[in-house]
């Protein structure tokens, strides 16, 4: 398409700075090469003072939060707790079964009675309530549930099941077996195991990783560049998550993904900033000069970038879910934190490196052109055959896509819980003494004059197999807690149709809870919040696009690139978890949907790691065009200059996250298979092939934009002459 058919685009050609001119990001650059020692101590002072506090991280953060905040669920929780003696989802389940005689007997009582008194030991814990016939004793007398209340608030009561599962499971006896169960005891376990295993699979990720950062950057000094960042990044990030966890529960699980996001981020930017340093070093000879140079180019794209990461993550906040709302703010810390390492101590320490960048060289290695020959025949043979290789990458990523209509989401079952975990076999041991609906019983409370007609209908429901008396609060509130056990397993899928039933009959006033209800109610809200966090996350991407590059056309065509590649992640996702496809190679039972948080959460990672590499190649592609005007020079220049980075950078964290598939638990399975395919896909298919593709077929459109936009649009301009 020649420029004719935009006439404006001939009044957007780029102006030429004058040598020795920066804009600034080359300022700063300019100043931190100078003033070395400054910048290091500063940044020693950052991370002593706040990594100081990150030993504290494990019992500083929390381990609840998976729940909507204002649902009725959470209501009841909360209603529980203050009028029912804490006889709440968060409360503590002890259960005794005895093998060869009863709970009544005489070695049977004992052992409550030195349950009771572990329980009442415990200040977290409100009301202990022994087991009463009918109630939480099985109809064979061979077990029984004693109740520990909750007395504190739902992280706490998390850590309360932490500290007391193993001296209770150590009250067991030959004959007799006690486990600690219920929601706080499954969190408990759940977070142990789970972050076990992602600990595990990030120290297996580290040999690969280094491996592909020396052969990326060709030098043992410039690959030990990223790791500094990532340990500046990292220390900042987890102690100001602690300091944090002060003013709001910040969920355990910020702290690993700080961990992944800041590794992967300080790898990206060092890459894109080392590489160029090298090229403008090698071509002018002045150390200062290059560090200019480098932040002028690749500090704005970094950025850039940086900006965009944050704005997707910032998107999940709509999510009324503390734990899903702390992951992100995680990620989001440790991206600040790297970003600003990257743009102040990476360019004073290679100010001060200089020629000893280079410094333990591979074998042939070529430091002193930011080009990549290979990658640069790649972008010509693009431009010669647009159509045969950008048709075979569409068609790809579509097949895969294709699946994705038939994603189904629900929250874990209790299988994602190791099954000799105490939560697990207590799960089971309840099931199989009580019933298959009384691990997941349903609590009603209701004001006391309705309780009789919340009776009857509960009685009368067909999914319903029991009811308790109901309990009248003994504080005078005139309210009454009536308990109903479904007869659905907790994870089946009917149990939310009886639930919304139960919602619809029972007395207006009338809420229904429970843990296995917080569960629904936190699914529900997620899928309700999902079009606006995608829809957010889409806009915030397009506008800052669009910022940075002053084109819509394009603009737009990468974030519909990035939607195509999630979408392809997540269909591999569904014939993989929701399907069984390759369950016995990656070992584990299919659940037949994806955890709910999968959709909201997933996608916003995946999005920012898209747009991270988005912004690379396209910086680079728009520096070509501001210098030579040309759309060829731009396709084949920014796979020339980002494409060996992009490569690199999508190898490591495609490692990373791909060794997550050999955890056992489910959770980091899902999260490194969908992540690791999302960057594959991303990186080879989308960014090294559709969108240099697309910047081919559309030309000089590619770049135009209308005269009214340009005068609201910040100047922003990636060439350094």
């Amino acid at each position: 398409m020649t420029s004719t058919a935009f006439p404006e685009a001939a009044e957007h050609e780029p102006e030429v700075q004058p040598p020795g001119r920066s804009g600034p990001l080359g300022q700063l650059g300019a100043w931190t090469a100078g003033h070395f020692k400054q910048v290091l101590m500063g940044w020693l002072v950052v991370v002593a003072v706040l990594g100081a506090f990150a030993p504290q991280v494990t019992s500083a953060l929390s381990g609840a939060g998976w729940q909507s905040n204002g649902s009725e669920s959470v209501r009841v929780r909360e209603l529980a707790q203050e009028h029912f003696g804490g006889n709440a989802s968060s409360a503590i389940q002890v259960v005794v079964g005895s093998k060869d005689g009863k709970v009544t007997d005489t070695s049977a009582r004992k052992v409550i009675a030195e349950v009771t008194r572990a329980l009442k030991a415990d200040d977290r814990i409100g009301e202990v309530i022994a087991p009463q016939p009918g109630v939480s004793i099985s109809r064979d007398g061979r077990t029984a549930v004693v109740l520990g209340g909750a007395d504190a608030n739902t992280d706490d009561m998390v850590r309360a099941a932490d500290d007391l599962k193993e001296p209770l499971r150590k009250l067991s006896t030959g004959d007799i077996t006690v486990r600690a169960t219920g929601a706080s005891a499954m969190w408990s376990d759940f977070n142990t195991a789970n972050l076990e295993a992602m600990i595990h699979a990030e120290i297996l990720s580290w040999p690969v990783t280094l491996v592909v950062l020396v052969i990326a950057f060709g030098s043992l000094v410039a690959a030990g560049l990223p790791l500094l960042l990532t340990m500046a990044g990292l220390a900042a990030s987890v102690g100001s998550l602690v300091l944090l966890s002060h003013v709001m529960p910040i969920s355990i699980w910020a702290m690993d993904f700080a961990l992944m996001f800041a590794l992967a981020l300080g790898i990206d930017y060092a890459l894109f900033l080392v590489i160029r340093f090298r090229a403008a070093l090698a071509a002018s000879g002045d150390r200062r000069r290059a560090v200019v140079e480098t932040m002028d180019t690749a500090g704005k794209a970094v950025l850039l970038s940086g900006l965009t990461v944050l704005v997707s993550l910032s998107a999940v906040m709509l999510v009324p879910a503390p734990a899903v709302r702390t992951m992100a703010v995680g990620i989001m810390l440790s991206v600040v934190f790297v970003l600003a390492a990257t743009l102040t101590l990476l360019p004073a320490v290679l100010g001060r490196l200089g020629p000893r960048v280079n410094k333990f060289a591979l074998p042939r290695t070529r430091a002193d052109r930011a080009a990549s020959p290979r990658f640069q025949a790649w972008g010509e043979r693009l431009w010669r055959q647009p159509l045969r290789f950008g048709a075979l990458a569409l068609a790809v990523l579509i097949a895969l896509a294709v699946p994705v209509l038939g994603l189904k989401t629900a929250m874990p079952s209790i299988k994602v819980v190791p099954e000799n975990d105490s939560s697990r076999q207590g799960y089971e041991l309840v099931q199989s003494a009580l019933g298959k609906g009384a691990p997941g019983m349903l609590q009603i409370v209701t004001p006391s004059a309705d309780a009789d007609a919340a009776v009857e209908v509960l009685t009368t429901n067909e999914g319903i197999a029991a009811v308790t008396p109901a309990q009248q609060a003994a504080d005078g509130s005139h309210l009454t807690m009536i308990q109903a056990m479904p007869s659905v397993d907790p994870s089946d899928g009917q149990l939310a149709r009886t639930v919304a039933g139960l919602r619809a009959e029972l007395p207006p006033n009338a809420l229904v809870g429970g843990a296995a209800v917080e569960n629904l109610d936190l699914k529900q809200s997620l899928d309700d919040k999902a079009p606006l966090v995608i829809g957010v996350i889409l806009a915030l991407g397009f506008v800052l696009l669009l910022i940075a590059l002053q084109a819509p056309l394009i603009s737009a065509l990468a974030v519909l690139t990035n939607l195509l590649a999630t979408g392809a992640a997540f269909g591999v996702a569904r014939l993989i978890f929701q399907d069984g496809h390759l369950s016995g190679l990656l070992g584990f039972d299919p659940q037949g949907f994806l955890d709910g948080w999968g959709p909201v959460f997933f996608f916003a990672m995946i999005f920012a790691i898209a747009m991270d590499y988005t912004v690379f190649l396209l910086s680079s592609a728009k520096e070509h065009y501001e210098r030579t005007g040309e759309p060829r020079q731009a396709v084949i220049g920014a796979l020339a200059h980002s494409g060996r980075v992009i490569f690199a950078a999508a190898a490591v964290m495609v490692a990373v996250f791909f060794t997550f598939a050999l955890a056992d638990p489910l959770p980091p399975k899902e999260m490194g298979i969908v992540l690791g395919v999302a960057v594959l896909l991303d990186a080879f298919l989308i960014r090294l092939v559709l969108l240099p593709v697309l910047l081919r077929l559309t030309g000089r459109a590619a770049w135009w934009s209308p005269a009214w936009l340009r005068r609201i649009l910040p100047d922003v301009r990636f060439s350094h002459d």
